[in-house]
């Protein structure tokens, strides 16, 4: 059981969907994880690298105990953009701050993942 299994919804929240897929933070590197997509935000557990937090900073990584997640609130996002290559389909979200988050799911469709996330 991961972190984002265990994860306490708000009483006006709702889960829509979750996939396993790679994040890559605009600092560089790939960490293969869970995004949970919930109608208030966007959760991201970097199920093989704890080293994510590091990388995208303490603004959007929240610990629980001696578990941690990337958390990025929908309040936040600014622009969603979807990039489609043979080996490459992606969602690059970009922040209220400027900062870019891309989340790749290989050859798999990104389609769910960003109309979970409401760009269709």
């Amino acid at each position: 059981m991961g972190v984002l299994d265990k994860l306490e919804l708000a009483a006006d929240e709702k889960k829509l969907d979750s996939w396993t897929l790679m994040y890559e933070p605009q600092k560089g590197g790939k960490f293969n994880g869970k995004l949970l997509v919930t109608s208030k935000r966007l959760c991201y557990d970097a199920q093989f690298d704890v080293s994510v937090g590091g990388l995208i900073g303490e603004a959007l990584f929240v610990k629980r105990g001696s578990e941690a997640y990337l958390e990025i609130p929908r309040a936040r996002i600014r622009n969603v953009a979807v990039k489609k290559g043979l080996f490459s389909k992606r969602v690059l979200l970009t922040l209220d701050d400027g900062s870019v988050h891309t989340f790749n799911r290989g050859m798999l469709s990104i389609d769910p993942v960003a109309a979970a996330i409401g760009l269709t």
